[in-house]
């Protein structure tokens, strides 16, 4: 039964000024505790959870806490917590990697052998259920003064056209002036290039063939085998590998420009992995041929999926070299060439174009990368989509496609200055890419400026946002305990219930089957308002329950029996004992999502056709507006009030050449 306070305790609260003010001077714990006492009560009426929802706390078992950096929901229903090394040096250094699989429904946590570092990759929904994993840790970060051996890239050349050459880590490269470094990874230069070009003479005689041999190359961070000065150089120069001899030694050497002790950056793996949710274990797939840390990984019409952008192994934002990976083939082959800050926000648009935001995550120069525009792929082409407000603060932003995925808008919502600035914005702003000349308009405001903010699509067609902070981090004990809803269709936001937990920095939020919302996670640097005291990642897990599940339960609608894949008409039958209930449908495509970058959820508008004890859902036949994969089915009644989702899978489907 819900607390209900006694006529006593009502009056020691709600009394007379001169009770409170007693109080307030004699005992402001005790005042505080009433006032908590209080609050309780009144979030736990009825009247309160029907207008603002309530929430709920789960906490992991002892055993099962995990630091959730990526959170996935799996067609089991189950959802994925990826920690990896939990941004923890020692659990790094120990190969110490987690993966926790929660299940929603019976409460219970299992642990996933976990045979990488997948802190901080990438993921993305794959068409058969399964969830791609690319990227993650190869070296964690070194900060400026902590640096004490001057490292940095070194290029390795092969000029050999008859054998690659692997050298393992630890191979040394010794500089003219005799100074070594030590590689931190194996690398593989493979052969040169060798190719035959014929001459002729002033008479048109063939002469004797030539041969032109280009060097291949591959590329490996190194440091002084010595600590201090001696290793510093910013002269370009060539350096011998330590241990070969003869033509291996003229054939294979390193070049660098600069070595240096300045701050090392995160360092990226080019490994990548297909969790399979019914198998509940890893599965290795071919690795990527660059590495990434912090990368997007975009699903696509076709059922390939586009790595972008990240940390390579060397530390430096990827230059623009993406890739495409084929789940029949399990390999990865070249993409189109564009430059990104690391964890882009790409939204896949009607059309097979993708939209990038400006959202991001953070690496990369404040002047580079930074501009919201529409990609083409297949010309790969850039058009730059202006009218945003305060450009300069789109790191840490949320972004989403705005529901029913139909209407082609996207919305960005708060972000702050790049890198460790104390800038946010309570900006929002709407993008209507079906207009011939697409630009930002703004959108209601914020409450308060936000970066690391949850924003979450709901079957209703509200996007429910929750958490962030004012500052980086939650520096300063600025951590925003607010919920509240956004609707696209009166452009303004409305109250929700407050977390308990405050959520900033490695926080995740997603949609359940059952039409709640899970938060986790969060990583602050300090655990008060003076920066004094180091903070702990959040540990807990909090679930949200909107205020259409505290509608009479009878009246929700249901879904009975039907088919676990769309036909090939597009059409999906289900029965219900009340078709009359549904007034819409939406499809949902399941969350994966990590550093507030979620560009996998969406939600579509179905045809809804009722006959007697059964109804007949209509999928769009477009896959640019449907990509292939497993999605939740929610029926919908007048008032919003969404039924439980049942679980149905689009097909792969062919895609039409776009229009030019």
């Amino acid at each position: 039964m819900a607390y209900r306070p006694s006529r006593q305790f009502k009056n020691t609260l709600l009394g007379t000024a001169a009770v409170v003010a007693l109080a307030a001077l004699n005992a402001p714990a005790a005042l505080s505790f009433a006032q908590e006492r209080y609050h309780a009560y009144r979030i736990a009426q009825p009247s309160y959870r029907l207008k603002y929802g309530s929430w709920s706390l789960v906490d992991l078992p002892e055993d099962r806490r995990v630091n959730a950096m990526h959170a996935a929901l799996l067609h089991t229903g189950k959802v994925l917590l990826i920690a990896g090394s939990g941004n923890n040096q020692e659990n790094f250094d120990e190969g110490t990697f987690e993966t926790v699989l929660w299940d929603p429904r019976t409460g219970t946590f299992k642990s996933i052998p976990t045979p990488e570092d997948f802190f901080c990759a990438g993921h993305s929904q794959l068409p058969d259920g399964r969830l791609l994993v690319a990227g993650g840790t190869a070296r964690y970060e070194v900060l400026d003064g902590k640096v004490t051996r001057a490292g940095g890239a070194m290029r390795v050349k092969n000029e050999s056209p008859d054998k690659a050459v692997t050298l393992r880590k630890g191979t040394r490269f010794r500089s003219p002036s005799g100074v070594e470094y030590a590689s931190r990874f194996d690398v593989t230069v493979p052969k040169a290039e060798r190719a035959f070009e014929i001459t002729y003479g002033a008479g048109g005689q063939a002469l004797p063939w030539k041969t032109k041999v280009t060097a291949s190359e591959a590329r490996v961070f190194v440091e002084a085998v010595e600590p201090g000065a001696r290793g510093l150089t910013t002269q370009a120069a060539q350096y011998a590998v330590v241990g070969l001899k003869g033509k291996d030694a003229d054939n294979v050497y390193g070049l660098a420009e600069r070595l240096s002790v300045d701050k090392q950056d995160f360092q990226g793996i080019k490994s990548a992995y297909e969790f399979d949710p019914v198998a509940e274990r890893y599965v290795p797939v071919a690795p990527m041929a660059d590495a990434r840390w912090y990368p997007t990984l975009v699903a696509l019409p076709d059922g390939r999926a586009l790595a972008v952008s990240g940390l390579n192994d060397v530390g430096h934002v990827v230059p623009g070299d993406n890739e495409f990976y084929d789940p029949k083939t399990r390999t990865w082959s070249k993409g189109p060439s564009r430059y990104f800050p690391t964890y882009p926000s790409l939204f896949l648009l009607q059309g097979g174009r993708l939209l990038y935001t400006g959202s991001n995550a953070g690496y990369g120069p404040a002047n580079k990368g930074r501009e919201p525009g529409v990609w083409d792929l297949a010309s790969n082409t850039f058009t730059p989509v202006g009218g945003l407000a305060d450009p300069d603060r789109l790191e840490t932003s949320a972004s989403v496609l705005l529901p029913p995925a139909q209407d082609q808008k996207v919305m960005v919502l708060g972000g702050g200055g790049v890198g460790e600035s104390r800038l946010s914005t309570a900006r929002t702003a709407i993008v209507d890419l079906k207009q011939p000349a697409p630009a930002f308009r703004p959108a209601a405001p914020l409450p308060q400026g936000t970066r690391y903010l949850s924003s979450v699509l709901l079957p209703d067609d509200t996007v429910f946002t929750t958490g962030g902070s004012r500052d980086y981090r939650g520096r300063g004990a600025s951590d925003i305990l607010k919920a509240q809803f956004y609707d696209p269709r009166t452009d303004a936001f409305t109250p929700a219930a407050a977390p308990t937990v405050a959520r900033n920095y490695h926080s995740e939020a997603l949609l359940l089957p059952d039409g709640r919302v899970a938060v986790f996670g969060s990583d602050p640097l300090f655990a008060d308002k003076d920066n004094t005291r180091l903070g702990k990642f959040e540990h807990r897990l909090e679930v949200y329950s909107p205020p259409y599940l505290h509608r009479d339960p009878a009246a929700r609608p249901e879904l009975g029996a039907g088919p676990d894949t769309v036909g090939a008409d597009g059409r999906a039958t289900f029965g219900t004992a009340h078709p009359e209930r549904i007034a819409r449908a939406r499809l949902m495509r399941p969350s994966a999502v990590t550093h507030t970058t979620d560009v996998e959820q969406r939600s579509v508008e179905l045809g809804v056709s009722r006959g007697d004890g059964a109804v007949t859902f209509t999928v769009p036949s477009d896959p640019t507006l449907v990509p292939p994969g497993w999605y939740m089915l929610f029926a919908v009644d007048a008032a919003g009030t969404p039924s439980a989702a049942k679980w149905i899978k689009v097909p792969v489907r062919a895609v039409a050449e776009p229009e030019r």
